[in-house]
């Protein structure tokens, strides 16, 4: 089999963490149970560019479970958990192409590394797999039925494709299930987060000034956990409904022209370029923290910030300082990837199940139906998304009420009236 990952030796560690992420996953272990039995999934090659976590390995194991014959590569360089990476190699015989702190060659070689099993099916985070697969591995694509993506701007990035009429095959877009975004975005984004920020800073967010830009869901839960942490939290935004509403949740809102001289914190959210330029960086106050949530660094004028500072050095672990020729100093966290899983753990296994039921369902799902789709983005079906709210709602201990047959012929009426 072939592999690279760190180290081997610590795929001992590394069960033991996916075994405390499964304990988290009811959803999810009760689809493995019924893909055990059914192996809906029997015969296909699956390529997963995924960030290689405990909780995406618990993914991996059930599409295995289904028969499939499953290749991982991490979805960015820096939230690679190695010792997860080592356990799927070591404990489960998927081959996994992932290494934390990988270079950006060695992050394309892994992504060249699972399509050379040419696969049946993709799972994408970010859309670097399927991009790199219709510019550079194109004698591939007649071979690929269908895929999914897990991301906002891996969702923004392929409906581009479409547009563009250079997508080749059917892709379900899995972020924009209720049960994804709804939660994996807002309440794991939220938390995430900011557990990457404190790891990386141990600074106090009560008091502070804290900047989110972008209030997309991931931006909702950002802001609202910064502001459950104390801080005095700032939008920014582009959209004017968006703007709107995080006035009224109690934000201020400003541009980040205005937002840069006051903050002492800044995320970005937005799945976009260049959300915080050189210009902004040039006007931060001394010691101002800057990071990134979105799904790459270019969030972030990086290579603005380098032209402004006379020096820079990492000044604890996921902290780069760089000062300007005035003595400020603004700290750049994790490179400016994603600083939930360049600092911490990414989200908790408990949004992560539903997250990934509906990559498995949806994988599951394209293999009956991909032959009669046409080449688009779809939205993930309602009855899965509903099917995973009910099982989630289950294993908690809840359940809810059903129409009665009078109400649902009301709902459906329209002569009936008060």
């Amino acid at each position: 089999m072939n592999y690279d990952v760190k180290d081997k030796g610590l795929a001992e560690q590394g069960k033991r963490r996916i075994e405390w992420a499964n304990q988290s996953m009811p959803v999810l272990n009760q689809i493995r149970q019924r893909f055990e039995k059914e192996k809906p999934l029997e015969g296909l090659r699956v390529a997963a560019c995924l960030h290689i976590t405990t909780e995406t390995a618990s993914l991996l194991q059930t599409l295995a479970a289904g028969g499939a014959q499953v290749l991982a590569c991490a979805s960015n360089p820096l939230s690679t958990q190695d010792d997860t990476a080592a356990s799927l190699v070591v404990n489960d015989s998927i081959p996994c192409f992932a290494i934390k702190g990988e270079d950006t060659k060695t992050y394309y070689n892994h992504i060249n590394a699972v399509l050379d099993a040419a696969p049946h099916f993709t799972l994408d985070d970010g859309a670097d797999l399927v991009s790199t697969l219709h510019s550079e591995r194109k004698e591939m694509l007649a071979g690929v039925k269908g895929g999914t993506e897990e991301t906002t701007t891996g969702v923004i990035r392929l409906r581009s494709m479409t547009a563009d009429g250079v997508l080749k095959y059917p892709i379900i877009a899995v972020n924009d299930a209720k049960t994804k975004h709804f939660f994996d975005n807002r309440y794991g984004t939220g938390q995430s987060t900011v557990d990457g920020i404190i790891r990386a800073t141990n600074r106090l967010l009560a008091g502070s000034s804290f900047v989110v830009c972008g209030y997309g869901w991931c931006g909702k839960g950002l802001a609202m956990r910064a502001r459950g942490m104390g801080a005095h939290v700032i939008v920014t935004e582009v959209d004017p409904t968006a703007a709107l509403e995080a006035v009224m949740d109690g934000f201020l809102v400003m541009p980040i022209a205005k937002a840069a001289q006051t903050g002492d914190f800044f995320c970005t959210v937005t799945g976009n370029i260049n959300v915080i330029r050189k210009e902004h960086f040039a006007a931060m106050k001394d010691g101002a923290i800057v990071s990134n949530s979105g799904h790459f660094n270019v969030e972030l004028d990086i290579p603005g910030l380098e032209s402004l500072a006379k020096k820079k050095r990492e000044i604890r672990p996921f902290v780069m300082e760089y000062t300007f020729g005035d003595g400020r100093r603004v700290n750049l966290l994790g490179e400016g990837r994603l600083i939930n899983l360049a600092a911490a753990e990414g989200h908790p296994s408990s949004v992560m199940d539903m997250s990934f039921a509906n990559q498995a369902l949806c994988l599951e799902y394209m293999v009956k139906k991909g032959a009669d789709l046409a080449v688009n983005v779809y939205p993930v079906p309602p009855q899965i998304d509903a099917d995973i709210a009910l099982m989630k709602l289950a294993a908690m201990g809840i359940f809810i009420d059903e129409l009665t047959a009078e109400q649902r012929k009301y709902l459906a009426s329209w002569d009936i009236g008060t």
